[in-house]
């Protein structure tokens, strides 16, 4: 990204998923489907830096909140279309039951190479490479006709020589050096914490449910809840990122999830939990609760604090440090969560709550103290505050002179 821009990168990665859906589309034996899975993963990696990287970039201080909360969106309308197509498949004998869905990929890439001519490319990355004409321009295209984009062209400006100055780098070594270290691990922190409160659960919703002793049809229509909850979570968060401050939402939405999940577990260790139904649907209820809340909170505004705190040159590189430390993270979790679920294992069933509700009130303690209020400010104003090593409680009503 840093070497061809954010445009030219995302429309290459676009192109290499098409063809590595060919290999998982017409293979016929495990090892070349599991050929085309890791290759088709390698590239589905790059999205994670990119849409952050981008959103944050082309997207004006007054819709940054919305425009970069709206990935934990896409993610979530991936889940239920995927849902979707493979109930929709599922009932096939044959190898279209695993094709269909693979197919299903090309109408997005399609979608997307339609409309990839017509996107900018970041005005930041051409600033930093000198082409401040073509970063003009870019501006326009991002704004209405009636807006003066010289003050946003000099601020960003200013911006990069700023850090030029602070010495803040643009590698991934000068992610970790002191002038930086602090926002990598605000970045690595917020988006972990995604794995460690429980949304990985996601994935197992309808086993879940299956286990708490809902009928497997019930339970199915649970899991199309669970994502639909987190879907209108997320559209609920746009209203309070207006309103209210990063740091606010983000902790307080930690601490509803801390509740959910104790009680979660506190229900499973009922005396007649499995013979008692109501239970079960109660349970079953606050898990799609908790994923309400996520959607509202720890979801969406995570992507809105990762991409805010990183500093403009090593933003794409601290995205990709902080997305390598989730995945890490969410590969342990893969492993683990089914070792405590399964009825043959740790049949832990509701009591994950327990689990998942001790990871999150340690890293409500941790955001309390790391996690700082950026709601409002331009990247200058952050890059002084980060460089003065301003307090986490005092970012909100810091005065940058």
């Amino acid at each position: 990204m840093e070497r061809y821009g954010r445009k030219k990168t995302f429309g290459a990665c676009v192109i290499l998923t098409a063809a590595f859906i060919f290999i998982q589309f017409f293979a016929r034996t495990l090892p070349v489907l599991l050929v085309g899975e890791l290759l088709g993963g390698l590239v589905l990696g790059t999205y994670a830096t990119i849409a952050p990287t981008y959103a944050s970039e082309a997207s004006p201080i007054a819709l940054r909140g919305v425009l970069t909360s709206y990935i934990n969106l896409s993610f979530v309308m991936g889940q239920l279309i995927a849902n979707g197509v493979i109930a929709g498949t599922s009932q096939l004998s044959d190898h279209w039951a695993y094709s269909g869905p693979f197919a299903s990929q090309w109408i997005w890439c399609l979608v997307i190479l339609v409309g990839w001519p017509f996107a900018p490319e970041s005005p930041w990355f051409l600033i930093r490479k000198g082409r401040f004409d073509e970063a003009e321009n870019a501006l326009r295209r991002l704004a209405s006709k009636k807006v003066d984009v010289k003050p946003a062209m000099a601020m960003m400006i200013e911006t990069d020589r700023l850090e030029q100055e602070l010495e803040a780098g643009t590698t991934y070594f000068d992610c970790f050096q002191k002038i930086n270290r602090r926002r990598t691990e605000i970045a690595m922190g917020v988006y972990s914490i995604q794995v460690i409160s429980g949304i990985y659960l996601v994935g197992y919703a309808t086993y879940f449910f299956t286990l708490a002793g809902l009928p497997t049809d019930k339970a199915f229509d649970m899991s199309i809840g669970f994502l639909a909850l987190g879907f209108v979570g997320t559209l609920c968060s746009w209203v309070l990122l207006q309103k209210f401050g990063r740091r606010t939402i983000y902790n307080t939405g930690l601490a509803a999830l801390v509740v959910l999940l104790l009680v979660i577990g506190i229900l499973d260790c009922v005396p007649g939990y499995t013979e008692n139904a109501p239970l079960i649907w109660a349970q079953s209820s606050l898990m799609l609760v908790w994923n309400f809340c996520y959607g509202l909170s720890v979801g969406p505004v995570c992507f809105v604090i990762l991409c805010e705190v990183s500093a403009t040159k090593v933003r794409s590189k601290t995205i990709a440090v902080a997305t390598a430390t989730q995945a890490l993270v969410g590969i342990v979790m893969t492993i683990a969560i089914p070792y405590l679920i399964n009825p043959d294992q740790a049949n832990a069933r509701g009591k994950i709550g327990f689990f998942f509700g001790g990871l999150s009130a340690l890293s409500l303690v941790w955001s309390f103290l790391r996690v700082p209020e950026t709601k409002g400010r331009t990247y200058e104003e952050l890059d002084i505050m980060f460089s003065r090593n301003v307090a986490t409680r005092h970012f909100k009503e810091y005065h940058v002179e």
